[in-house]
């Protein structure tokens, strides 16, 4: 059998990616946006993005890197679990690309953001307030889209989970991990457009089965053999 790349290197490779994204997402959505945006006040918003811009811009920049590791961790994980089922593994990384797909086009916000602080000139028949408004805007679009986005990636994380648990090569804890993780990121992120009165927290625990499966691709996906392909 000839193939291009290794059950355990793909196993790496994708651990790797997800050992990327919990450094570049904490900073970028956590930190970084969360400090500079008021959403209750779209002047102090603007005045803290306009004298801020290098950090803003480095958000973006972590983003970024955050989706072109998406689209690894989709491609290896389609390789590391052709084994279980083909066509379901493919149909698994094409959710994750979609999700990705939904998360460049929503950071398109941030950029028009970032246009509005450089071009001020040709907003001259608009007030700073209208200016600032349009910011504030377009930073709310970008948290809607992305969490939009985050519905697609939990139907990605229960379609892997089921992967996982039907790949001998797993432990089947590993998949119901994924499956809690994926629901919890449907029923968290939906919270905004559905029923925004209910507490969501619990979401935050159990979006830890991906972080979990991440130190196990690390740890013991490295050293999974080789299996044939049918």
């Amino acid at each position: 059998m000839n193939k291009s790349i290794s059950l355990s290197k793909a196993a790496t490779i994708a651990g790797i990616g997800l050992l990327i994204m919990t450094l570049t997402v904490p900073f970028a959505e956590f930190k970084i946006i969360p400090d500079l945006v008021n959403s209750n006040n779209a002047l102090e918003t603007a005045s803290n993005i306009t004298n801020n811009l290098f950090l803003f811009n480095v958000a973006i920049f972590l983003i970024f890197i955050t989706i072109v590791a998406d689209i690894v961790v989709a491609w290896s994980l389609y390789i590391f679990l052709k084994p279980v089922n083909k066509s379901l593994s493919l149909l698994t990384a094409w959710f994750r690309l979609l999700y990705t797909g939904v998360y460049l086009f929503a950071v398109t916000n941030l950029i028009k953001v970032f246009t509005l602080t450089n071009g001020t000139s040709y907003f001259l028949s608009n007030s700073q307030q209208q200016i600032s408004e349009f910011m504030l805007f377009y930073i709310k679009s970008y948290k809607y889209e992305w969490f939009f986005g985050l519905v697609l990636f939990g139907i990605y994380l229960i379609l892997l989970g089921f992967l996982v648990l039907k790949a001998e090569y797993i432990p089947k804890i590993m998949g119901w991990l994924l499956i809690i993780a994926g629901i919890g990121y449907i029923v968290g992120h939906l919270k905004v457009f559905l029923y925004p009165d209910l507490n969501t927290s619990f979401s935050m625990f159990t979006a830890l089965g991906e972080l979990v499966f991440m130190f196990w691709l690390l740890i013991k996906g490295s050293r999974v053999k080789e299996l044939q392909i049918s």
